[in-house]
């Protein structure tokens, strides 16, 4: 796929998704992930990208597939991110805004 999106549109897309498995939550389950339960299933994925990456990097064998395996990990915790920010009243944009700009002053970028 080499349509390349605007952050506003990941936002919106992302925050379908959630709200689509929130629906499957409360079906299978009667209530929806918490925020903490959220927070634990973007660490849980963040833990694998670190076993993918070794993986990827010749130091841990996962098999065939560890390629297209990182690429959706990573996607899915970026994802992860954009949710816990809303979830938690952050504008993931201006954190990410304020986050560059402070990174590159103290880097004199």
């Amino acid at each position: 796929m080499n349509k390349k999106l605007n952050f506003q549109e990941t936002i919106k897309r992302s925050q379908n998704i959630r709200k689509l498995y929130h629906e499957l939550e409360d079906l299978h389950h009667g209530s929806k992930w918490s925020v903490e339960e959220d927070a634990l299933a973007f660490l849980t994925d963040a833990g694998l990208v670190g076993r993918l990456t070794m993986s990827q990097q010749q130091r841990w064998p996962a098999g065939d597939a560890t390629i297209p395996e990182l690429e959706h990990k990573l996607g899915e915790c970026m994802w992860w991110l954009i949710i816990l920010a809303e979830r938690m009243d952050i504008d993931i944009e201006d954190a990410v805004e304020k986050f560059l700009t402070k990174t590159e002053g103290l880097l004199g970028a």
